[in-house]
């Protein structure tokens, strides 16, 4: 198993997997899933033997940085993908001077799997998209 993640500005690429996990597995709309941050935002994409798997999305805000759109294919679940793509988004987050932390919105589900990685659950559970979601941080 060979896994790469990088930065990448082939937007069509990380939308393509974004459209199968969110839009179709998960009912998102795509006006929900679409939005107009793309551009500015800085993107890794995940491949798994040469296979396009996975991607993130990170926007950089005044004090913070916010990861969003975490996305791995279905079939490539269960190797650490995902978990290898926060850690490579918070690795470079930490370069950026003036980002004292990591913010997210986590699917509720997945709250113990960033809570492996460093992250704080914080405030009230909210609908984002239909789906239960908490914030979450991981300050530097």
């Amino acid at each position: 198993m060979n896994l790469q993640i990088s930065e990448t500005r082939d937007i069509a690429a990380c939308r393509a997997l974004r459209r199968v996990v969110f839009i179709e597995e998960q009912g998102v709309s795509e006006a929900d899933e679409i939005d107009s941050e793309d551009e500015a935002a800085i993107h890794l994409l995940a491949e798994l033997d040469g296979a396009e798997v996975g991607s993130a999305r990170l926007l950089l805000r005044s004090d913070h940085a916010k990861i969003g759109r975490v996305c791995v294919l279905s079939a490539a679940r269960g190797h650490g993908i995902g978990a290898a793509l926060i850690r490579a988004a918070v690795a470079r987050l930490r370069l950026v001077e003036g980002v004292g932390s990591v913010k997210l919105g986590a699917q509720t589900h997945a709250l113990g799997f960033y809570q492996a990685l460093g992250f704080e659950a914080y405030g009230a559970e909210y609908q984002d998209a239909g789906i239960a979601h908490r914030d979450m941080i991981l300050r530097f």
